[in-house]
């Protein structure tokens, strides 16, 4: 286990390979510890990190935390405190979130990011997950199986009020107007049948910014990355290979595999 001090806080994170780093940001439900299939697969060429957010996993439980702003400032103090300049992202849910609102902050700094699970429009956010409990809202959001069971273990140790003001910040903050001022290339990703937030909508994305573009993985729900890992981390590796400005609106599911996501 490993953790830093952030204003006398304790921030858990973990790490993996060694190369270009990777920042793996986690969702309203569960910790790091679900990325670790991810990781694995990026590991072979980036330093991939996965941290808890404040009032998650491992990490400090200050409710003066819970902040979309403090959040955003926790990324951006981890990165200067670890030594890290250009980064790529990838974020679920509230992670979306919070490297979409830091990828605005600093353009500089942000390489490219994929925002999974981003809740473009806050209307379609789910009653259930606005006043859910973290530990309760597993079984609704997760088909059960071994790949899931991190999930399961971590949950509980959220603080529901880390989820409950999140949510309120994010529904008050115009989630798809913030989009449209990304400079930095965005890959959205979302689930056909995500029960929290709907299915992500490709037009929708598409205007957000020449810089984004949108793939939709049938049959996933909220967590992509764990209902077809296989598909969701070639995806990403793909994303990743991306050259100096190329657009991600180039990017399409290979062909030879796109059939395993219908």
């Amino acid at each position: 286990m490993s953790a830093i001090l952030l204003d006398s806080q304790v921030l858990h994170y973990e790490v993996l390979g060694r190369g270009r780093p990777l920042i793996f940001l986690h969702g309203w439900v569960g910790s790091w510890r679900y990325w670790i299939p991810t990781m694995q697969a990026a590991s072979m060429n980036f330093r991939a990190y996965a941290l808890d957010l404040w009032g998650f996993g491992d990490s400090a439980k200050v409710q003066t935390n819970y902040s979309l702003k403090k959040q955003v400032e926790l990324l951006d103090h981890f990165l200067g405190q670890m030594g890290i300049g250009r980064v790529a992202l990838v974020g679920h849910g509230l992670g979306a979130v919070i490297a979409v609102h830091y990828a605005l902050e600093h353009p500089e700094t942000v390489d490219r990011l994929m925002a999974v699970s981003y809740p473009l429009d806050e209307t379609r956010i789910h009653p259930r997950l606005r006043a859910g409990n973290p530990a309760d809202l597993v079984d609704w959001l997760l088909a059960k199986s071994p790949l899931t069971d991190p999930v399961r273990v971590e949950a509980p140790k959220a603080d529901p009020q880390a989820l409950a003001i999140s949510v309120a910040e994010v529904m008050a903050s115009a989630p798809r107007e913030i989009c449209q001022n990304l400079t930095r290339p965005c890959l959205f990703v979302g689930g056909s049948t995500d029960p929290a937030l709907g299915a992500l909508d490709l037009d929708a994305t598409l205007r957000c910014s020449d810089q984004t573009h949108a793939i939709l993985l049938e049959g996933s729900g909220h967590f992509p990355m764990l209902d077809d890992s296989s598909a969701f981390n070639r995806l990403l590796i793909d994303f990743l290979a991306l050259g100096p400005g190329e657009s991600p609106r180039q990017l399409q599911l290979k062909e030879e595999w796109k059939r395993r996501v219908r």
